[in-house]
């Protein structure tokens, strides 16, 4: 009887320490419709949360929603904060709402919000609790340094396809139209740009075949902003030795196509707000929406080739080089560009038509076709 008294007390006991010991993760990151290794958001994201992580010693965590919804992204949240997470990272727009109810569900939890501004769904309520960092990028600076770079280097037939016509994906094009524009003049020089939604962010074989169209139809590269539309018109590229510009984050890596990318800078931005929390100035970002630009290293052309001291991140261009981009870029800095951001559109679809486009962005050396 003494042994399975004992034998009972040793299991009670077992079970005792591993609920003390049940690990927990104090800063979590929730993805969004994609995976942690998306070559875009996601991972960007990601990178500077175990960046920051790792070099201060403090455990992480991402989780992933079993359904991309309000209530999934809500259902994740709340398992982060179970699992002990006192800051959580949302990258993308479709946390807006999960954070407008999240921010006051937990109070006591830090929230950092890429690339959106808590709302609720009917949009009719904009809050940003002083618990939530509502994080922007100026991508109408990233495009513009796309396309003065691709004008600039002789190309003079170009494409856009952007995924669903939001804010980001509005102002990287309405950014690359103006970069363009702005390199035909100083070569006196005439463009074509052909604009078009695909009206969502996938990799489809309509997506490969819009591009390829584009391709056969003399466009020498496409700004591929559109999440995993990148993968169809990389592969589009492939097939009619044709050019892609990426988008969020360096996509060099994902295919010998891209030329370059309008990099926002996703892990920097994160590192940045976790520095503030830790560091005790969270009031630089606390309750309200920051814009991380040219000037903050927010956003830009990637200069450097990962894991090649001496490699040449331009050169994949014709003669565009960094001597060029850094003069350009200097003058974004010290805000002598200022690229539009928004345009008036009357479609509520966001799509704007090509009077729209060359008339609200002062077009005249770039005509714009729109598909």
């Amino acid at each position: 009887m003494k042994k399975v008294i004992v034998a009972l007390f040793v299991a009670v006991l077992a079970v005792s320490l591993a609920a003390c010991e049940k690990k927990t993760y104090e800063i979590a990151l929730i993805t969004d419709k994609g995976n942690i290794d998306d070559k875009s958001f996601n991972q960007g994201s990601w990178e500077g949360v175990v960046e920051f992580a790792e070099e201060n010693k403090i455990s992480h965590k991402y989780y992933k929603p079993e359904e991309a919804s309000d209530a999934g992204y809500l259902a994740s949240i709340d398992l982060a904060v179970k699992g002990g997470a006192k800051v959580i990272v949302t990258p993308g727009f479709l946390f807006e709402v999960p954070i407008f109810e999240a921010q006051t569900k937990y109070p006591d939890v830090k929230f950092i919000l890429l690339d959106g501004a808590p709302h609720t769904a009917d949009y009719k309520t904009f809050r940003t609790d002083a618990n939530v960092a509502s994080v922007m990028y100026a991508e109408e600076q990233s495009g513009y340094l796309a396309g003065y770079a691709a004008v600039k280097d002789g190309m003079t037939k170009l494409g856009f396809m952007g995924g669903m016509a939001v804010p980001a994906v509005q102002a990287f094009g309405y950014g690359f139209l103006q970069g363009a524009e702005d390199a035909a003049k100083e070569l006196s020089a005439t463009v074509e740009v052909k604009y078009h939604y695909t009206g969502n962010f996938d990799e489809t074989d309509t997506n490969k075949a819009t591009a390829k169209a584009m391709y056969q139809g003399m466009t020498e590269v496409i700004f591929a902003c559109g999440g995993s539309v990148g993968k169809s018109v990389m592969a589009a590229a492939a097939e009619t030795n044709k050019k892609v510009i990426g988008v969020d984050v360096d996509q060099r890596y994902d295919s010998a196509t891209v030329i370059t990318s309008a990099t926002k800078g996703l892990a920097s931005s994160v590192v940045q707000v976790l520095e503030a929390i830790y560091n005790d100035t969270w009031a630089t970002y606390s309750g309200k929406t920051t814009y991380f630009n040219a000037a903050n290293g927010g956003v830009g052309l990637p200069t450097i080739v990962i894991g090649d001291a001496n490699g040449n991140a331009f050169d994949r261009f014709t003669s565009f080089n960094k001597a060029q981009y850094d003069v350009v870029f200097a003058k974004l800095v010290a805000g002598t560009i200022t690229p539009i951001r928004t345009i008036e559109v009357a479609a509520e679809t966001g799509y704007a038509t090509a009077d729209e486009l060359e008339e609200g962005l002062n077009l005249n050396n770039v005509t714009v076709i729109v598909q």
